[in-house]
């Protein structure tokens, strides 16, 4: 039924895409304004529910700013087609010349920076993330791997979406950044992050970033939590004015460089 809708849709545009189209060389649609209305038309009803309306992210990357980060239309497709391992984004079965529609849409949204007419000052965010965030986030290799990598941020999620993974980390998580406690037979409690699972065994980081491996016949529970290790930044643990100064700072994470550190 919502193949049938689309292809009306595609139909009614003045699109016609009867054949796939290789990635190789390129987007076929690149520019093409009739592609884009049928790729914003595809991306409503494959991709809005996760990356938002206006393609800004809600609990998944903002998508205008995929340019910007240094990739490229081919990259983007292949994203598309084959998914993102250990996140929530599946791979898509839909013919290649309707990703390379969705691909002409976003391109067109693309912008070039979020952070640059914010407010807050850079070197003192530096000095918060370095006391706050570093045990768990690496920055150029330094820091923790609990959690993301933040080296490249800026290019992925806009001002908006980390400003909510600071201040509620639990509203949406990626499942391998997801809490999970075991309990052993004699009452032990760990908690960390998953790193594999399968129907007879468990490996998790603890909160230490110590690799733990069980058999699951050697655990009473396991307690999978739909929420982060993260704990939440609330205005009483993290003022205003210093979150604009952490974003800024983090603003600056694009992976170009030396960055700061």
């Amino acid at each position: 039924m919502v193949r049938m809708l689309l292809t009306r849709v595609l139909i009614v545009l003045g699109i016609s895409m009867p054949l796939p189209v290789s990635a190789q060389g390129g987007n076929p649609y690149d520019a093409d304004p009739a592609a884009r209305r049928a790729g914003a038309a595809l991306y409503a009803t494959r991709c809005a529910d996760c990356h938002g309306a206006d393609a800004k992210g809600i609990g998944a990357p903002d998508l205008t700013l995929l340019w910007a980060s240094g990739t490229d239309d081919e990259r983007v497709f292949r994203t598309i087609q084959r998914g993102v391992s250990g996140s929530n984004m599946p791979s898509s079965s839909a013919p290649d010349n309707e990703i390379w529609a969705i691909v002409a849409y976003l391109k067109g949204l693309s912008t070039v920076s979020p952070f640059e007419n914010e407010i807050g000052d850079p070197e003192r965010g530096q000095k918060l993330f370095s006391s706050m965030c570093v045990r768990c986030h690496r920055v150029n290799t330094q820091g923790g791997s609990l959690g993301p990598d933040l080296s490249r941020i800026a290019r992925v999620r806009s001002r908006n979406m980390l400003m909510r993974s600071i201040r509620e980390p639990s509203a949406s998580v990626a499942v391998r950044y997801r809490a999970v406690t075991l309990v052993t037979h004699d009452d032990r409690r760990i908690r960390g992050a998953i790193k594999s699972e399968d129907a007879f065994s468990i490996q998790i980081a603890d909160t230490r970033e110590r690799l733990q491996g069980y058999r699951k016949a050697d655990l009473r529970e396991v307690i999978h939590e739909e929420r982060s290790l993260m704990p939440e930044f609330g205005p009483d643990r993290l003022r205003d004015s210093d979150l604009d100064d952490l974003l800024k700072y983090l603003g600056t994470l694009t992976g170009v460089g030396s960055n700061r550190r």
